[in-house]
């Protein structure tokens, strides 16, 4: 495989992302692609839960912990203080596949879609000040801009946005 495409979503807290991110991933691996995804978290995340062996060798100092099992494996990489890994980092350990979605890193540039619901935390528009959005998805009305606008549940047309952009098909 050749490097893979990279498309983002960016948006406020509880504008979207997550749900538009699944059902991305879901359209786009019925279209044939391997999709994969990386999410950034603002917080401490665990993945691991208290007492699992898994967690009692993070616990102890290793700094790797690999679970392996006949349907998947994950790898834990403990930081201990040393600084978040770069986006490049991240993308570089990624195994080969047709398309990377990325849901957050707000500011790396990266084409993507800012997702918007009214029920959203902020709904200070991140568009006008993040020249690689190259569209908006929405649950209403946006008028305030030349971007394309999409319905935010219209996953199909989204998808062949993504692939337009990205250069995945023709």
């Amino acid at each position: 495989m050749t490097q893979p495409k990279i498309f983002g979503i960016a948006g406020w807290k509880n504008s979207g992302k997550t749900g538009l991110m699944v059902r991305l991933v879901s359209e786009m691996t019925r279209r044939g692609c391997v999709v994969s995804t990386v999410k950034h978290a603002h917080h401490d995340f665990d993945i691991d839960k208290v007492g699992a062996d898994s967690y009692r060798h993070r616990e102890a100092g290793a700094h790797e912990v690999t679970i392996v099992s006949s349907t998947r494996f994950a790898i834990m990489h403990e930081l201990r203080g040393a600084p978040e890994p770069s986006f490049e980092e991240v993308l570089a350990r990624l195994a080969p596949c047709d398309l990377v979605l990325i849901e957050g890193y707000k500011r790396e540039p990266i084409p993507k879609i800012e997702a918007r619901r009214l029920e959203s935390a902020n709904r200070q528009p991140l568009a006008p000040i993040d020249p690689h959005i190259v569209a908006i998805a929405a649950d209403h009305p946006v008028t305030d801009t030349d971007l394309p606008v999409f319905d935010l549940d219209d996953t199909a047309t989204i998808a062949d946005f993504v692939e337009k952009v990205t250069g995945l098909r023709g």
